[in-house]
């Protein structure tokens, strides 16, 4: 009985091998683009508080 069940099984993983669900696609990395853009901004405010300065 529990080899029948077994073979069963074995069978039927193998005909639904294709039909797997694809992997979802990945997630775009916004923290990435966050920490980028206040990277440019403190730059910029640097910038400017030198420039103020000079003048």
């Amino acid at each position: 009985m529990v080899a029948e069940l077994n073979k069963l099984e074995q069978a039927a993983r193998v005909s639904m091998s294709g039909f797997q669900e694809a992997e979802p696609p990945p997630a775009p990395r916004s923290s990435h683009l966050t920490v980028r853009l206040g990277a440019i901004a403190l730059l910029a405010a640097v910038a400017l508080t030198a420039a103020w300065q000079l003048f």
